[in-house]
C-alpha cells in the first residue's frame, strides 16, 4: 500500500493551533499572498466546520484539511486548496455565495459551487442495480464532469474520494462494500481517465481490499513474504544499468517500481494465470532528458538482455488515449528471472504520475498561458468527455475533433437513474426521455424540489420530477421552435406523431382556425390553399388545413403564401388596373429598402407608404407620384380604393422582389392587456431581445375598464420575424392580444 505523510494530528478535534501547524507545511512552496487567502478559507471553515461530523466519523473540518493535503501534494494552486478547504460551506446558506467570491475570488466561489451541486447529486446516494449497467455508470462519470465547470472541481472530488477511502476501515462493513463499489465504478474511472496514477493506484488497492478481502490479503502476504528478495535483485539490476549507461554517455535516473496489487490481481485475471506468471513483478524504471535517449536506453536494456516476445510496447510513438507515453518491454534478466523495464522521459513520467494536475496553472491576471498549456488543456477536455474505448489511440484521433465544451447534460429522476440529454434541453425533452407517456401528459416540473417553466433548459446534476395528469395530449405550442419547449427530435417527433393519430376533423378545424388566427394576426391577405397543396405535396386543401392542426406545417408558412413572390396575378375588385405603357415589358429590382419590382418602368425610385405600410408577402400595387418615384400601397389600402377616376391611370403592377435580402419595413403593431406596472418596460424588452427598432410608440389606457391600448411602429425583416415577436409579446402576463393593425 501507499505510504500516508501527513501535518495533521491523530486528534479528530482541531484546534488553532493544529490549523497553523498544518498551514505552516504549506508555506515553503507559497507565497505570502497565497498563505494569508489560505489562513482565510481556514478560518471560515473553523467557523463553520468546528461542530460538524462526516458519516465517516471524522469531523467536517479534519476531512477538509486532509482532501486539501492531498492536492497540496499533487503541487496545486492555492485556488483549489482554498475550495477544497471551503468545499462544505454553501449547503444551508452557510455562507453567502457574493462573499465568499469577494473575499476569494470568483474562480473559488464557483468551485465551491459546483462541489455543492456534486455533494446534492451524490450524497446518500446507493449503488442501485442501475449502477451495473454500463451505460448508467458512465452517464454517472460524464455527469460529475459536466457539473464541473472548471476542471479542477473534479479533482477536489477525486481527493475526497481517497481521503474517506483511506480511513474506510473504520466504518461498518455495509457501509465499506458501498463506498468501495462506488469508487470503483465511478471514481477510479475517472481517476484513470484524466491520468492521475497515484490516485487512480490507491483507489483500486482499496476497492480491492474491501470488495476481495480474501484475494487482497493472499496477494499481499505473497509480495510481502519475497519483498526482501526483490528489494535486492532491483538493486543489483540498477547497478548494471548505472554502469552501461555511463559507459554509453545516457543519463538517467533509475528507481524500483512498485507494483500495485490490483494491477497484479487485474492481470491475473485478464490473463488467467497464477501469480507465479506475472513478469512484472519485478519492475524497474528509467528517467532520461529526450525521446532520443529513450530509444538509446531501450537499445541498452535489449542488448543486455533477451527481450520476452510479445511484451514489448511504444507508448510514445503511439500514446494511450489519456496522453500516457513510455516504452515498456519485459526480459529475462540476471539469474533468469523476469524483468519489467519502463523507460520514460522526466516530462513523460510527472504527467504520468499526476496527469492533469501537473500541468494545471493558472497565471495571476487572467493569463492564459502559453499555447502548449492551453493544447493540453483542451485535448484534456476532450478526452475525459468520451467513453473509455479499448481502442484507444484510434479513436482519439477522431475524438480530438469534439468541441471543447460538452454537448450533453445529465440530470437525475426521482429513483436515482440518469439520463443524457444535449445541451439546452427543457424538462419536456426530459419526460419524452422517460417515456412518451410522460412526456404527453406532462403538465409541470419540479427541479431540485421547486417548480420552475417547462421552457427553463436543464443543467446537469438537477433532480427533475415530472409532474402530469391522468389524461391529455401535449400542447401544439410545443412545436413552436421560438417559444422554446423542445429540443430533442426525439420529442418533437412525439409530439407530433401524437396530433396525427388524433381524428381527422378535428385536425382540419384546428387547422382553420389556426390558419384564420395566424392570418388576422398578421394582417396578410387569406392565402389561396391550392398553391399550398402543390408546394406540400398534398391532394386537396383539406389536407393542409388538417397538417396546420397536426402540427406538421406551420400555419405562418401558410398564411406567407398569400402573395406570391412574382408579379400578381389577381387584380383587387376594388381598383380599376391602369393599362400598361406601350413600350418594352420588364422588370427591375431597386435597390431601395422596399425590394419592390416595378413592371413596364426600369430606374424608378420607389417609396413603402407610410399610410399603410405594407411588408412582403403583402398584395400590393404602385401608384406614380410626382417627382417621388413609385409609392408602394397595399391593395386594400384606403387611399388606393378612394382614388378618383383621373389618378387611377397612375396605377402600376409591382411585387416584392423576394425574401433574404438586409431590407427593413415598417409595420403597426397593436397590444390590448390589462394595465399594469411595468407592461411597457416587459413589451420593450422583447422588442431589444428581438433586435426590433421602435419608430413610434402610443399609449392609451382605460382606467375605467383597467385596459391599455398600445400602438408600437417597427421595423421588421420578413413575416416570420413579425410572427415570433407577436407569439412573445402575446405570452407577457395580462396581455390580451397582440396583432398586426391594418
Amino acid at each position: 500500500m501507499v505510504s500516508i505523510t501527513t501535518n495533521l494530528p491523530e486528534s479528530n478535534a482541531l484546534d488553532e493551533r493544529d490549523i497553523r501547524v498544518w498551514l505552516a507545511g504549506l508555506a515553503v512552496k507559497r507565497s505570502a499572498e497565497e498563505m494569508e487567502k489560505l489562513h482565510e478559507a481556514c478560518d471560515l471553515a473553523f467557523e463553520i466546520h468546528r461542530e460538524g461530523v462526516e458519516v465517516t466519523g471524522e469531523t467536517t473540518l479534519r476531512h477538509a484539511l486532509a482532501v486539501a493535503e492531498i492536492l497540496a501534494g499533487m503541487d496545486l494552486d492555492w485556488e483549489t486548496l482554498a475550495a477544497a478547504i471551503l468545499h462544505d460551506v454553501l449547503p444551508g446558506d452557510q455562507v453567502n455565495p457574493e462573499v465568499l467570491e469577494k473575499k476569494f475570488g470568483p474562480a473559488v466561489a464557483r468551485m465551491v459551487h459546483d462541489m455543492a451541486r456534486i455533494g446534492f447529486v451524490s450524497r446518500d446516494r446507493a449503488v442501485s442495480q442501475h449502477d451495473k449497467e454500463l451505460a448508467h455508470t458512465e452517464n454517472l462519470r460524464r455527469m460529475l464532469l459536466s457539473i464541473a465547470d472548471d476542471i479542477r472541481v473534479v479533482l477536489i472530488v477525486l481527493a475526497e474520494r481517497l481521503h474517506t477511502m483511506r480511513i474506510l476501515k473504520s466504518l461498518p462493513e455495509a457501509m465499506r462494500v458501498k463506498e468501495a463499489r462506488e469508487t470503483q465504478q465511478i471514481y477510479a474511472p475517472l481517476a484513470n481517465r484524466l491520468g492521475i496514477w497515484q490516485i487512480k493506484w490507491e483507489l483500486e488497492d482499496l476497492c480491492l481490499r474491501y470488495l476481495e478481502p480474501d484475494t487482497y490479503k493472499d496477494l499481499a502476504k505473497k509480495l510481502d513474504g519475497r519483498r526482501t528478495d526483490r528489494e535486492e535483485y532491483i538493486d543489483q539490476v540498477i547497478d548494471i544499468l548505472e554502469a552501461k549507461f555511463a559507459e554509453m554517455h545516457i543519463d538517467a535516473e533509475i528507481t524500483g517500481r512498485p507494483k500495485h496489487i490490483y494491477s497484479i490481481w487485474k492481470k491475473m485475471v485478464r490473463k488467467s494465470v497464477p501469480f507465479e506468471q506475472i513478469f512484472d513483478l519485478r519492475a524497474v524504471r528509467v528517467l532520461v532528458d529526450s525521446v532520443a535517449d529513450c530509444y538509446a536506453a531501450i537499445g541498452v536494456v535489449h542488448g543486455l538482455w533477451r527481450h520476452i516476445p510479445g511484451e514489448f510496447d511504444d507508448y510514445i510513438a503511439t500514446p494511450k488515449a489519456n496522453m500516457y507515453r513510455s516504452i515498456h518491454t519485459a526480459v529475462i534478466g540476471p539469474e533468469d528471472k523476469t524483468l519489467e523495464i519502463q523507460i520514460r522521459t522526466h516530462d513523460m513520467h510527472e504527467h504520468a504520475e499526476l496527469g492533469v494536475a501537473a500541468h494545471w496553472r493558472y497565471k495571476e491576471g487572467g493569463s492564459k498561458g502559453d499555447a502548449e498549456f492551453e493544447r493540453r488543456i483542451s485535448l484534456m477536455r476532450n478526452w475525459i468527455e468520451v467513453k473509455d474505448d479499448p481502442a484507444g489511440s484510434e479513436d482519439f484521433v477522431d475524438n480530438l475533433k469534439n468541441e471543447f465544451e460538452s454537448r450533453q447534460i445529465y440530470v437525475l429522476t426521482p429513483q436515482g437513474k440518469v439520463v443524457e440529454l444535449p445541451k439546452g434541453a427543457t424538462a419536456v425533452d426530459f419526460a419524452y426521455a422517460i417515456h412518451s407517456d410522460v412526456g404527453h401528459r406532462c403538465r409541470g416540473a419540479k427541479i431540485d424540489g421547486k417548480i420552475r417553466p417547462l421552457t427553463r433548459p436543464l443543467e446537469s446534476g438537477q433532480l427533475v420530477e415530472i409532474l402530469t395528469v391522468k389524461e391529455g395530449g401535449p400542447s401544439r405550442d410545443w412545436l413552436s421552435p421560438h417559444l422554446g419547449y423542445l429540443k430533442t427530435s426525439r420529442a418533437r417527433n412525439r409530439v407530433r406523431q401524437w396530433f396525427k393519430q388524433q381524428d381527422y376533423e378535428q385536425h382540419l378545424h384546428a387547422g382553420k382556425i389556426s390558419l384564420e388566427r395566424e392570418v388576422a394576426r398578421l394582417g396578410v391577405p387569406k392565402p389561396d390553399l391550392s398553391a399550398a397543396v402543390k408546394r406540400f405535396n398534398f391532394k386537396k386543401s383539406d389536407d393542409v388545413l388538417a397538417a396546420i392542426g397536426r402540427g406538421e406545417v406551420s400555419p405562418i408558412q401558410v398564411a406567407g403564401m398569400g402573395v406570391p413572390h412574382d408579379l400578381p396575378s389577381r387584380k383587387s375588385t376594388q381598383v380599376e388596373q391602369a393599362p400598361a405603357p406601350h413600350r418594352k415589358t420588364s422588370k427591375s429590382k431597386k435597390a431601395g429598402r422596399s425590394e419592390v419590382i416595378v413592371e413596364g418602368v426600369d430606374d424608378l425610385m420607389t417609396h413603402i407608404a407610410r399610410c399603410c405600410k405594407p411588408v412582403p408577402n403583402d398584395d400590393i400595387l404602385g401608384f406614380i407620384t410626382r417627382g417621388r418615384g413609385v409609392t408602394v400601397h397595399r391593395r386594400d389600402c384606403g387611399m388606393i380604393t378612394h382614388l378618383d377616376e383621373s389618378d387611377r391611370e397612375r396605377l402600376v403592377d409591382v411585387a416584392w422582389a423576394g425574401e433574404g435580402g438586409s431590407s427593413s419595413y415598417q409595420v403597426d403593431i397593436k397590444i390590448t392587456a390589462t394595465d399594469r406596472k411595468g407592461l411597457l418596460r416587459d413589451i420593450s424588452a422583447i422588442l431589444t431581445n428581438e433586435e426590433v427598432d421602435v419608430l413610434g410608440v402610443n399609449t392609451q389606457s382605460n382606467r375605467k375598464m383597467d385596459q391599455a391600448n398600445m400602438r408600437f411602429t417597427v421595423e421588421i425583416g420578413n413575416m416570420r420575424q413579425l410572427s415570433r415577436l407577436l407569439d412573445k409579446i402575446a405570452q407577457l402576463p395580462d396581455v390580451l392580444s397582440a396583432r398586426r393593425a391594418v
